[in-house]
């Protein structure tokens, strides 16, 4: 092949490789800092009153706060979103923070967990911890989130308007206590929504307990074409990986969450939450 073939071939694989890198970088930038995506669904729920109103459970999770995909600012904007929705609970899965070694800032738990006082749903708002709030101090993110106007749930249960919300401590860091968890609960009576930050303690719920909502997997984080995500940081590997998951009679919904792990960008996998609307099983 002549010389100037050869550099024109050349020029045009650059071009090409360049046009693709853009492409990629711009996907994952989409992907990572994209409003979350509002993920509907209805379930019924055994012990809710038959003429009630059904009631609105918005589920967000894995806020990871740190630079620069998630800083304060950003949390403050989805927090507003997440008010327009008008849910009645807000349900948080905890992994407020991140400290991460490929972040360009860290903040503290106080600036992280801050933007969250501005929730407003009509009953409540109640959370779990997460694997990265006891790595940094979860006696200090549990004091925070209950300045914002959170009940911290630590394999204990509430009341909340209506229903009983069981809070499952974070499976990944050792400290979840599903039985006390369930037995905190049997004591204030159905109707029952458990919340938990990993899915893994799904299996071990009672049969009556027929809901359950949790995060932590980030649906992958990174969802490659005819690969899949890589990780889904579950012992379950991908069984409980992601979205909706009914198994016999119970229900399990696993969010992607809002922030980053590990890695500051979602590449393939949007950030969103969760809108479950529960009616009466009669």
């Amino acid at each position: 092949m002549p010389s100037g073939n050869r550099g024109l071939v050349v020029r045009r694989i650059g071009l090409a490789s360049a046009l693709i890198t853009a492409m990629l970088v711009g996907k994952a930038l989409h992907d990572t800092l994209s409003d979350p995506i509002v993920r509907r669904a209805e379930v019924t729920l055994p012990g809710l009153a038959p003429h009630g109103a059904p009631l609105r459970l918005l589920v967000m999770s894995d806020m990871h706060v740190a630079g620069p995909d998630m800083p304060p600012k950003r949390l403050r904007r989805i927090v507003a979103q997440v008010n327009a929705l008008r849910p009645d609970y807000v349900l948080i899965t905890g992994d407020l923070i991140s400290d991460r070694n490929l972040a360009s800032r860290h903040y503290p738990l106080a600036e992280a967990i801050a933007p969250l006082a501005g929730l407003q749903p009509r009953i409540g708002v109640a959370a779990v911890l997460g694997n990265h709030d006891h790595w940094r101090n979860a006696a200090l993110a549990q004091r925070e989130l209950t300045k914002a106007g959170a009940i911290v749930l630590r394999n204990q249960a509430v009341r909340i308007g209506p229903l009983t919300v069981g809070g499952i401590d974070d499976d990944f860091s050792g400290h979840a206590n599903t039985g006390a968890t369930v037995a905190a609960m049997r004591r204030l009576g159905p109707p029952y929504v458990v919340i938990s930050h990993s899915p893994d303690p799904f299996p071990d719920l009672p049969k009556d307990v027929t809901l359950m909502l949790a995060g932590h997997t980030h649906c992958g984080q990174i969802r490659l074409p005819l690969i899949g995500a890589p990780a889904h940081m579950s012992r379950y590997g991908n069984r409980y990986a992601c979205g909706r998951i009914e198994e016999g009679t119970q229900t399990l919904f696993v969010t992607a969450g809002l922030g980053t792990s590990v890695l500051p960008f979602r590449f393939g996998v949007s950030p969103d939450v969760w809108l479950v609307t529960i009616r009466s099983a009669s």
